[in-house]
């Protein structure tokens, strides 16, 4: 006579496991320099490389500067949370971790805690550094400013953390940042305004999250009050995080593929 085994009921979110997970995460990123060099220091550097580019044109910096404050910390919180999501699996920590009264609920939060944390440093960094030493002009809030990049970087983790249970290496983690970031980048309005693109390009455009970011981004250079836009777009940022991260919970795999 064969016996099944029932399935294991999902274990509920507990905060003690969730922010247990975000220590041990912060204590090993503390032994990494590199990766906390790539998450605080490399936004500032292209913003610092971008003022100087239109070191003619102070105008367009101020434009497209803004924008670039939520885009470039997304970027790299995309990178570095779906490498080392993917170098826990790879090294066996994962399916360890899992083997201990730990869901994959308590870890994907534990991580977004983490680098969440991780996020507001690097926002901080990058907002103070482009409005006082860069001289970024907007006429909105600096927290308005402050808020909006802070999203864009845990949007960036959500997505990496996604992204991190479908890519065998951290070769394949890296080659999703074209099918990822590069549409959003492309179609965000950065380069022109979503109306002016092609109507099926605006249609893609209106359901990527990057675009309501980069809109929120400009309410605040552009109005000293908050708007109902600006609302909606943060609305919207924060929503899709919290979609992504649920979804990353769902896909989360103990080994590679």
């Amino acid at each position: 006579m064969t016996t099944t085994t029932a399935p294991t009921a999902p274990r509920a979110l507990s905060a003690a496991r969730t922010t247990a997970t975000a220590a041990r995460v912060l204590r090993q990123l503390r032994h990494d320099p590199r990766t906390i060099a790539l998450m605080l220091l490399v936004p500032c550097l292209m913003l610092i490389l971008l003022r100087y580019v239109f070191d003619g044109s102070p105008h367009t910096f101020d434009t497209i500067g803004a924008s670039l404050l939520g885009v470039f910390p997304l970027i790299t919180m995309f990178l570095v949370t779906s490498i080392a999501t993917l170098r826990e699996r790879t090294s066996g920590t994962l399916e360890r971790l899992l083997a201990m009264p730990l869901g994959k609920g308590d870890l994907i939060a534990g991580y977004a805690l983490a680098f969440g944390a991780l996020a507001i440093v690097q926002s901080a960094l990058a907002t103070g550094l482009a409005l006082w030493l860069l001289g970024l002009d907007v006429t909105g809030s600096a927290w308005l400013l402050l808020l909006v990049a802070l999203l864009d970087a845990l949007l960036g983790t959500a997505l990496g953390l996604f992204v991190s249970a479908f890519a065998a290496s951290e070769f394949q983690a890296v080659q999703f940042m074209p099918a990822v970031i590069f549409p959003q980048l492309l179609l965000c309005g950065l380069f022109t305004p979503r109306p002016d693109m092609h109507p099926a390009l605006e249609a893609i455009s209106d359901v990527l999250p990057m675009s309501y970011a980069v809109d929120a981004m400009n309410e605040v250079l552009r109005h000293t009050d908050v708007t109902t836009t600006f609302v909606r777009d943060v609305l919207i940022v924060a929503g899709c995080a919290l979609l992504v991260l649920g979804l990353g919970a769902v896909t989360l795999r103990r080994r590679t593929p």
